[in-house]
C-alpha cells in the first residue's frame, strides 16, 4: 500500500504525459483528479488500518536495491509521518481541482503535480536516509517547472532562486547523511540501525550542522528565507497551496526525524540557540508581513513566522512540544492552503492583490461576501482564535516549550500576537469600507470555486474542536523518538 502511494501518481503522470495532445484539456484534468482521488482514498484506508497505539514503524516494505551503496528500498509509516501523508494527498487533490480548466500545456502541468505528490510521499515514507534524499531532491524538479512555466512576470528569477536554494539544501543534507554512515562505520543507510550508533558529541555537532542549515533553507528559517516570498508571489495559486501546505513540511519533518532522532545529544546541546533562532525568525516574519502591500506576500511572510514555532517546539524536546510540532505542521498546512486559495480567488476576480487598491469586497451585493467571510475565518485561525486548529497548535507549542525556554517562547508569543495585527490590516483594507467604482463589476464566484476552501475550513474547525483525533496518532511515536534522551532532561 505504501508503494502504491508513490507509484500510482508516477504512473498517472506518465499516462497523462503520453496521451494524444489533441484531446480536450478537461480529459487531462479529469485523469489527474481521478488519480489524486484514488491516492486520498488509499490514504484513508491506510489510516483505518493504522494502529495509533503502536509507536513503531508500520506497513514496512523492504527490498534490497544497490548493495554497494548500502541503499535499500525501505518504506514505512508511523504517527509522525502519517498526518503529513494525509495532508499531501488532500492538498494535491485540492490543488488539481482548483487549477484553471483552460491552463496551457495542461498535460505537462498535471503530470508535474502528480510527480510532485509522489516525491513528497516518498520522502515521508522513506526509512532509508539515502532514499529520503532521492525523494527530497525529486520534488525540486517538478516544482521548478511549475513556477518557471506557469508563474507570474518574474517567474524565471523566482524559479531559479528556488532551485539554487533548495539544491544547496539537498547537498547539505546529503553531506550529513554520508558523514553519519562513514563515521559510524555502518554498512547501510537504514534509519533504525543508524539510531543505535552512539557518536561523540563533537562528531554529532559536526554532522548536525550541515543538516540544520540544509533543513533551515527548506522550512525556511531566517536568514535562509529569501527564496520563499519570491516563489509564492510568482507561483500560481495551486502551486502556492502545495508549496506552503506540504513542501515546507519536508524541512520540519526532517528536523524531527533526523535532527532529533539521530543526533539527540548534539540537538540538546544546540537547543537554546535553535530556540533563539526560532524567536528571531518568528518576529522577523511577522514584522515583514505588517508592511507588505501584496496579499500573497502577507501570507508568505506569515508562513515564515508560523514555521518558526515548529523549530521552537522541536528545540524544547519535551513529549508535549514534539507532539505540538507535528500538530503545528498540519495546522499550518491547512490554514496557509486556505488563505492562498482565497487570495487566488480575489486575484482572479479583481485582477489585483494590492491592499491599497482593493476595498469593500465584503459587500453582499456586488463584492465577494462568502470569500471575505472565509478569509476572515482563515486569518482568525492563523491568529490562534479558540475553536480553530491554529489555537490548539500554538497553545500546545507554547505550553510545551515555555518550561524549557521561557524567554524565547515569550518572544514567539509576541510574534503570534502580531499575526492578528498584519492580518487585521489586510482584511480591514481589502474587505471593509465602500466598494470602489473600479470593482463594481466583479464576476460572480462559482460554487465549484468555493468548494476547496469549504473543505479546508471544515478540517480547520473540526480539528480545532476535536484535536485529540489527530494528537492520538503521534503521541506513542514521540515517546520512542525521545528514547535516547537523558531522563533528567525529559523531566524538565
Amino acid at each position: 500500500m505504501l508503494s502504491a502511494l508513490i507509484w500510482i501518481p508516477l504512473v498517472g503522470a506518465i499516462v497523462i504525459a503520453f496521451l494524444p495532445g489533441k484531446l480536450e484539456e478537461t480529459v487531462y484534468r479529469s485523469l489527474a483528479i481521478i488519480t489524486a482521488s484514488i491516492l486520498l482514498v488509499l490514504t484513508i484506508v491506510l489510516g483505518l488500518q493504522f494502529d495509533p497505539t503502536n509507536p513503531h514503524i508500520q506497513f514496512t516494505e523492504y527490498l534490497p536495491w544497490i548493495s554497494g551503496l548500502g541503499l535499500n528500498y525501505h518504506l514505512g509509516v508511523d504517527g509522525l509521518s502519517f498526518p503529513l501523508i494525509f495532508l499531501n494527498s488532500l492538498l494535491s487533490l485540492i490543488a488539481i481541482y482548483s487549477s484553471s480548466k483552460t491552463i496551457e500545456r495542461s498535460r505537462f502541468y498535471y503530470a508535474l503535480i502528480l510527480i510532485l505528490n509522489s516525491g513528497v510521499a516518498g520522502a515521508f515514507l522513506a526509512q532509508d536516509l539515502l532514499l529520503f534524499f532521492l525523494f527530497y531532491e525529486l520534488e525540486i524538479i517538478p516544482l521548478y517547472f511549475l513556477i518557471a512555466i506557469w508563474g507570474g512576470p518574474k517567474r524565471g528569477y523566482a524559479a531559479m532562486k528556488f532551485l539554487l536554494y533548495t539544491a544547496a539544501s539537498g547537498f547539505l543534507v546529503l553531506i550529513s547523511f554520508l558523514g553519519l554512515v562513514w563515521l559510524s562505520g555502518a554498512s547501510t543507510f537504514d534509519y533504525e540501525p543508524l539510531r543505535s550508533h552512539t557518536l561523540p558529541l563533537s562528531t554529532q555537532l559536526i554532522l548536525l550542522a550541515p543538516l540544520l542549515i540544509g533543513l533551515a533553507i527548506k522550512i525556511p528559517i531566517f536568514p535562509f528565507h529569501t527564496w520563499l516570498p519570491d516563489a509564492h508571489v510568482e507561483a500560481s495559486t495551486p502551486v502556492s497551496v502545495l508549496l506552503a501546505g506540504v513542501l515546507l513540511k519536508l524541512g520540519t519533518y526532517g528536523l524531527l526525524r533526523f535532527g532529533v532522532g539521530l543526533f539527540l545529544d548534539a540537538w540538546t546541546y544546540l537547543a537554546p540557540w535553535l530556540a533563539t533562532l526560532a524567536a528571531i525568525s518568528a518576529l522577523y516574519g511577522a514584522s515583514c508581513a505588517i508592511v507588505q502591500k501584496d496579499m500573497k506576500k502577507v501570507v508568505a511572510y506569515s508562513s515564515i513566522a508560523h514555521m518558526a514555532y515548529i523549530l521552537l517546539a522541536a528545540a524544547a524536546t519535551t513529549r508535549l512540544s514534539i507532539t505540538a510540532a507535528t500538530f503545528q505542521m498540519v495546522s499550518h498546512g491547512l490554514i496557509s492552503a486556505l488563505l492562498f486559495l482565497l487570495v487566488g480567488v480575489v486575484y482572479k476576480k479583481t485582477g489585483s492583490r494590492d491592499v491599497d487598491y482593493l476595498r469593500g469586497l465584503l459587500n453582499p451585493q456586488r463584492g465577494l461576501p462568502i470569500i471575505g467571510t472565509l478569509t476572515i475565518m482563515g486569518v482568525m485561525a492563523s491568529a490562534g482564535i479558540p475553536g480553530m486548529v491554529g489555537f490548539i497548535a500554538e497553545f500546545l507549542v507554547f505550553r510545551g516549550s515555555f518550561p524549557i525556554f521561557p524567554i524565547q517562547t515569550l518572544f514567539c508569543l509576541i510574534g503570534s500576537g502580531l499575526t492578528a495585527v498584519y492580518f487585521l490590516l489586510m482584511v480591514n483594507r481589502v474587505f471593509f469600507g465602500r466598494l470602489t467604482p473600479e470593482l463594481a463589476k466583479i464576476p460572480p464566484v462559482l460554487w465549484s470555486e468555493r468548494l476547496p476552501a469549504f473543505v479546508l475550513a471544515i478540517f480547520i474547525l473540526v480539528l480545532g474542536i476535536q484535536p485529540g483525533w489527530m494528537v492520538r496518532w503521534n503521541e506513542p511515536q514521540v515517546g520512542l523518538l525521545l528514547t535516547g534522551k537523558p531522563e533528567v532532561a525529559l523531566l524538565k
